[in-house]
């Protein structure tokens, strides 16, 4: 049973690792099942660079960024609906939809075995780079690429589950303390500090983006430890450090970042690491495949209907946008339009929507068929995911303002986001108001970006607002998703479970 569970802890090596690096293309995989005869590793400096390769590596499958997370994240959420025919249940997505969802639904436990095995790539390319004769420049920055995720990894976890396991080393299988580690869940606030260690370094250790040479596009940079430090510090209320972490990065003390002027081209393959952009997820949806697997696929049209002449990308239909969050939008908003395809719209290619199963799709997934690098396959598209971004920058600042009492500076960095979307200046004044105000702005700003669920938890406000939306949330108990049952066979019963499942 421990061996189940260390098959996953234990594995980053191999085939996996060896990757080429162009562009994009530093995440292409190698050919699976390649024979080697001999450990050559740490003899060729280049493989220091495919250890961390193969943290990144994870970020592009299916089990870490595509339907599980999608169900997890934004489908329990009141922005999106389960989408798709009635009848496809996507495996559990109604379960997510409703809360009705155990222990033993496939999507948890997918979640969890992701960044887990994203967390077990990480300590072993933390393990592994010093042993390479190479740079102390280079073995640095990989470091800090190496800690920035990790840490990404372990935020996952955290707002998922709550406590998890710490586990800051590479396992070893004849080791009972190891083994012990790997079953012991440890309280939230120990797991967040260690977030914050492995970001801090980071920070102190990756360079600014206009340091990276080209083909080191969309690693780690100094603006992304930054901003997941920011983000890391704003779900514990440490407001003081929300607010100098996000004034730094707006003045450009780690980077050159700015809010885009069109909203609208954020998500389209134009708008791909752009100024506005601190880290995103790197997609290559051309020969060599180095994508994203069925992310866009899972979300796109089902049974529509086209213009004559129009070639599309259609899909599975899951994760369709809800009618109240369609209906948050102010009039005016750029912002609806730029996130919610629905019946009747005419896209940006041209392509016009004249029927389909659901009324509203995510256009934030949307590729474009005919005006995009689309390449060949519906299941590996040229769709970068946006993680971090200059728009949620201006709202952290904005709501660490608010709570520590500088009226005027919350107003300010709320408006340029408001401004950017075609609206009026914020009317909110008091501290209640503006709060609320920053709430709402951050769901039509983020919409679809994988947050909601999260924020409605960390604002405390989650049963009230998804039990509005017809969602049976329990207090006390949706708050964190329970841990996977076959993670506590796999432990033999230590790990523990979570409230009320």
């Amino acid at each position: 049973m421990k061996m189940k569970l260390l098959s996953y802890i234990t594995y980053c090596a191999g085939a996996l690792l060896l990757l080429n690096a162009c562009s994009k293309s530093w995440l292409n995989p190698a050919v699976p099942g390649e024979l080697v005869t001999t450990d050559s590793t740490f003899l060729d400096p280049a493989n220091a660079e495919k250890f961390v390769n193969a943290c990144y590596t994870q970020l592009l499958t299916w089990e870490q960024s595509s339907f599980s997370w999608i169900g997890v994240t934004s489908i329990t959420s009141d922005d999106a609906d389960k989408g798709s025919a009635p009848g496809d249940l996507g495996t559990d997505k109604d379960q997510l939809d409703n809360f009705t969802y155990t222990a033993t639904t496939p999507s948890i436990a997918t979640v969890w075995k992701s960044n887990s095995q994203g967390i077990s790539r990480c300590n072993q390319a933390l393990a592994n780079v010093p042993q390479f004769d190479t740079s102390a420049a280079l073995k640095s920055r990989l470091r800090g690429e190496a800690l920035f995720l990790r840490a990404f990894y372990y935020f996952n976890m955290v707002r998922t589950f709550g406590e998890v396991p710490i586990v800051d080393t590479v396992i070893d299988a004849n080791n009972p303390a190891d083994l012990e580690k790997i079953n012991d869940r440890r309280p939230v606030p120990e797991v967040y500090a260690l977030i914050e260690r492995d970001l801090q370094e980071a920070l102190a250790l990756l360079p600014n983006k206009e340091q990276y040479d080209p083909k080191d596009l969309g690693r780690a940079t100094k603006g992304a430890a930054a901003a997941l430090l920011a983000k890391v510090s704003l779900y514990q209320q440490k407001w003081d450090a929300v607010l100098t972490l996000t004034d730094n990065i707006m003045s450009g003390a780690y980077g050159s970042y700015a809010l885009v002027p069109d909203y609208t081209t954020i998500w389209r393959e134009v708008g791909e690491n752009s100024p506005e952009s601190l880290f995103e997820i790197q997609s290559k949806g051309t020969v060599p495949f180095a994508a994203v697997q069925q992310y866009s696929v899972v979300q796109s049209i089902r049974g529509g209907t086209f213009n004559d002449g129009a070639v599309v990308l259609t899909g599975w239909g899951f994760n369709s946008v809800s009618e109240d969050l369609y209906n948050a939008y102010e009039p005016g908003d750029v912002r609806r339009n730029a996130t919610i395809m629905s019946i009747g719209d005419t896209l940006f290619d041209g392509v016009v929507i004249i029927n389909a199963v659901s009324k509203r799709y995510n256009y934030k997934a949307y590729v474009s068929r005919t005006m995009e690098s689309y390449g060949d396959n519906n299941d590996k598209v040229n769709k970068n995911i946006r993680v971090l971004r200059m728009g949620e920058i201006y709202l952290m600042n904005a709501e660490a303002a608010n709570e520590l009492g500088q009226t005027a500076k919350a107003q300010t960095a709320l408006n340029a986001v408001r401004q950017r979307a075609g609206l009026a200046n914020t009317t909110a004044a008091s501290q209640a108001d503006l709060r609320n105000a920053i709430w709402q702005e951050r769901r039509v700003e983020l919409a679809m970006e994988h947050d909601r669920f999260y924020d409605l938890v960390r604002q405390g406000r989650a049963g009230t607002v998804l039990r509005a939306h017809g969602k049976d949330f329990v207090d006390g108990k949706h708050e964190v998703f329970p841990v996977p049952q076959s993670e506590i066979y796999a432990s033999s019963g230590k790990l523990t479970q979570n409230n009320g499942y």
